[in-house]
């Protein structure tokens, strides 16, 4: 494409001109600002992944298995079904060199549960723990409501150093007192520079300082990198530019299996998306392995559902939809929706399909707009800036739309996200089930599967409830994308995470200049 030429050429005429970045500095590119690195706000993807660098919790998901692992905690375990104990690590301090505490932990989830904080996460919490008590220093106990299957999971949250919090509890400058690897030097708007924290409990981070910077621009970004002027971004180059970027002399590209799910949602209320027949002739009329293999250059698995293949809870054996035309065609006659007159001609149905004005991802909605239209259904694609796209999904106004879901490490969020009383409302307009789906068989399945604590038991609830989701289909399950770090070649040693977070800056390394 025309397009992807001026990249090229781009790339070529900036590369003599821009300098190397330093040697004690290694500076990533993300698309997007850092809003909030305080973990009790952190809400976009990138606010999360440097938030867990600066504040790890009792537990961490950095760790390549999709499951919680110890983090600040040394060990957690139920002293009856409604209390746990968390035990804390012996030497964890914060960076400031005080140590951490069970008063820490504490301060830091009562904040959570304090309504008149405004914490993006009091709703969750709430549901959860009724009350957070310190039985000395090292020990804290967690009262539940009710038996939770996903506690470890919860407890990933970032712990907050109290005595470097205002009386309120809020850290004004933006710049949270916890025990990561790394610590917050200074915060813009643009750019977010970290200093390793030499007081760490872990394996000291290999970088003395990573500047990440907010390069919206997808051309700029590349340049960047293939000039020198920056080391590392991940997931952060059009999917079906990678390999064209990676001929470069100076880029490495590397590729995981990735845990993030790329989805197509259906609008289950709406009178023509509520027939199931219509949602299956919808999946079955895209497809999807021609995509992968033509714009992912074979970088994504195809998905058969919310949960990637590595994951525990994973279930396989599950109703699946290939690419059939014929078949999808057969659904439509059966749903009443004949074709009026032949192919070619007035189509059988009209729907409206909406995305992000990412360019990628609009290709990508053409495409499958192009593959529903062989099949007789005529879509209008209309896309817009994110915020306005994701406020009308959150709305309910919309027939067809896709998106991302980060990476899922817990399968309770087939609660989260297909529970009937998770659908948005003005009460709670942010949440999950935005495809307003309802299912009483899926409703009891996934509200047991929070409260059973064996994970076999677990296991099998959550197999049921695939096998519901992919019968009912209220999305359309695509792919999971490869996450795919490019890289400086004197970059080494960043490992990728299928949850593509930032745990891997920390044994990131760069080779000095002349070496």
């Amino acid at each position: 494409s025309m397009v992807a030429l001026g990249l090229v050429v781009a790339l070529c005429s900036c590369e003599s001109r821009v300098r190397r970045t330093t040697d004690d500095v290694l500076v990533v590119l993300i698309e997007d600002a850092v809003r909030d690195i305080d973990p009790r706000f952190a809400i976009t993807n990138h606010d999360t992944k440097i938030s867990r660098l600066v504040c790890p919790g009792l537990t961490t998901f950095d760790d390549p298995k999709p499951e919680p692992q110890m983090a600040l905690a040394e060990a957690i375990e139920p002293v009856e079904p409604l209390i746990w104990e968390a035990r804390l690590r012996t030497d964890a301090v914060f960076s400031d060199g005080s140590p951490v505490t069970s008063d820490d932990v504490v301060f830091t989830f009562g904040t959570v549960l304090d309504p008149e904080f405004g914490s993006l996460y009091h709703r969750g919490f709430k549901e959860r723990f009724s009350r957070i008590e310190a039985v000395d220093d090292r020990r804290v106990r967690f009262h539940l409501h009710k038996p939770v299957a996903t506690l470890l999971s919860d407890l990933d949250f970032g712990v907050l150093a109290r005595s470097g919090a205002d009386s309120e509890g809020r850290y004004g400058d933006g710049k949270p007192l916890c025990a990561g690897a790394y610590v917050i030097a200074a915060k813009g708007s643009e750019r977010v520079m970290l200093e390793r924290n030499d007081r760490y409990w872990g394996p000291a981070a290999k970088m003395p300082t990573i500047e990440v910077r907010t390069v919206r621009d997808q051309s700029a970004r590349t340049m960047m990198l293939a000039g020198g002027s920056a080391d590392l971004v991940q997931n952060a180059v059009r999917v079906d530019l990678v390999g064209e970027v990676g001929q470069r002399d100076r880029l490495r590209v590397d590729s995981g299996p990735g845990a993030i799910l790329t989805y197509l949602m259906m609008n289950n209320s709406h009178p023509v998306l509520r027939d199931v027949r219509v949602r299956r002739a919808i999946a079955h009329a895209v497809d999807r392995e021609t995509i992968v293999a033509a714009k992912f250059e074979g970088r994504a698995r195809l998905a058969t559902g919310l949960l990637p293949q590595s994951h525990w809870a994973y279930e396989g054996e599950v109703a699946r939809y290939g690419y059939d035309p014929e078949r999808a065609r057969a659904l439509l006659d059966e749903a009443g929706y004949p074709d009026p007159d032949g192919p070619g001609g007035e189509p059988r149905l009209r729907l409206t399909y909406k995305t992000s004005a990412n360019q990628f991802r609009l290709a990508l909605a053409r495409i499958i707009s192009a593959q529903l239209g062989e099949v007789g259904i005529e879509i209008e694609v209309r896309s817009f800036e994110f915020g306005t796209f994701f406020a009308d999904v959150k709305q309910g106004n919309f027939e067809l739309a896709s998106m991302q879901k980060a990476a899922i490490t817990e399968p309770d969020y087939l609660y989260s996200y297909f529970h009937s009383s998770r659908i948005p409302s003005p009460a709670d307009p942010n949440a999950g089930n935005r495809w307003r789906y309802r299912s009483n068989e899926l409703d009891t399945l996934v509200a047991e599967g929070r409260t059973v604590m064996e994970r076999d038991r677990r296991r099998v609830l959550y197999a049921r409830a695939q096998n519901v989701l992919a019968d009912d289909l209220p999305i359309v399950p695509l792919w999971h994308e490869d996450v795919i770090a490019i890289s400086n070649i004197d970059v080494s040693g960043y490992q990728i995470l299928p949850s593509a977070r930032f745990a891997g800056l920390v044994s990131a390394e760069k080779r000095a200049r002349g070496q």
